[in-house]
């Protein structure tokens, strides 16, 4: 199976730049993994597609102010750290630019209460840096950091919510769980109104779920891990619901790994937290996850090849297309899509 087996053309001006203002507009495509038909609406017809007793899984991560711009002692030349993930304690995993700028032992002056030291440096080029501070950490990033949009968004987002969930909690992302999105509070009291059951579910989405996949062989890409967690109360909603032969509606690609990596083969969860590396592409059976809310993906990304081992490569591709001709947002801030 060869990563550009999931290749599609997209016109550039399809890529959505900011997000819109009543985030219930987007489009919605509906596919019918089974018999390949398409569908379209809008998102705020959603709770026509969801049945009651239905489960609705949702990840309830936040996206931290995870890109910091700093200076080496003496020199002005500013360097860029985007915080992937937090090792333990004060060392953070990053990316770096220029990274000839940060070598071992390299010391990082971001403000006179923020501090770093370059303690090593990964066989693919990430940099583990240590942080000094007088102050709360959280605090600190949040006043000097700035929002890690993806490199495809070019212009400035005006309100820093727009790329957060309506019900984002805990905080650690460094990318935002973009399916979830589209869902206002109202809309979701309206679900649960209807009888739709909520679980949340936690997985800190790092830049890994997004790096490019650059072998050929798909089966030869390797993920980067990134850290969930399944409460007690979100695991019990999920076996009952599955007991009780109700759908499991994932929101989001996130959702979706952090549920297949915890169940079992018969689809059963337990409370849980730790590390994922889980790459899902066709050919994986799914255990848990019955139906999928989630946006339009980058070409031969990790994340149209776990959509297409959810429904079909053919069908998913052939719904891009459509989507493409009906002039559909993508990517971030762009539209959705209910497989099911």
């Amino acid at each position: 199976m060869n990563t550009s087996d999931f290749n599609y053309n997209l016109p550039k001006d399809l890529i959505a730049q900011h997000p819109l203002e009543d985030r219930t507009e987007s489009k919605l495509l509906l596919l019918n993994k089974r018999t390949g038909e398409v569908e379209h609406s809008h998102f705020y017809n959603i709770l026509d597609y969801l049945n009651k007793g239905d489960l609705l899984v949702l990840n309830d991560t936040r996206v931290i102010p995870a890109r910091l711009f700093g200076s080496r002692e003496g020199k002005e030349e500013s360097i860029e750290f985007l915080l992937l993930k937090r090792v333990e304690g004060d060392i953070w995993e990053c990316l770096c630019k220029p990274g000839k700028k940060a070598k071992i032992g390299t010391k990082v002056f971001f403000s006179d209460k923020l501090k770093a030291e370059v303690v090593e440096i990964s066989e693919e080029g990430n940099r583990f840096i240590e942080f000094s501070y007088n102050g709360i950490f959280e605090e600190l990033l949040d006043e000097l950091g700035e929002m890690p949009l993806p490199p495809y968004i070019t212009e400035k987002l005006k309100d820093k919510e727009r790329y957060q969930t309506v019900y984002s909690k805990i905080e650690g992302s460094a990318a935002a769980p973009t399916a979830g999105l589209h869902f206002t509070k109202e809309l979701l009291e309206k679900i649960e109104d209807k009888g739709i059951e909520i679980a949340y579910i936690t997985l800190h989405v790092g830049l890994g779920t997004f790096r490019p996949v650059k072998v050929d062989d798909v089966k030869n890409h390797n993920m980067h891990s990134e850290f969930y967690i399944i409460n007690n109360d979100a695991a019990s909603k999920i076996n009952k619901a599955k007991s009780e032969n109700r759908r499991v509606i994932s929101v989001g690609t996130t959702s979706v790994r952090t549920i297949e990596t915890a169940s079992d083969e018969n689809g059963f969860v337990k409370e849980s937290k730790g590390w994922t590396d889980i790459f899902i592409y066709p050919g994986y059976n799914f255990k848990c996850v019955d139906a999928l809310i989630t946006n339009f993906h980058l070409p031969e990304s990790t994340l149209i090849m776990l959509v297409s081992a959810f429904a079909s490569r053919d069908m998913v591709l052939n719904a891009y297309k459509e989507a493409v001709e009906k002039r559909y947002r993508f990517f971030s801030f762009g539209d959705a899509m209910f497989l099911y």
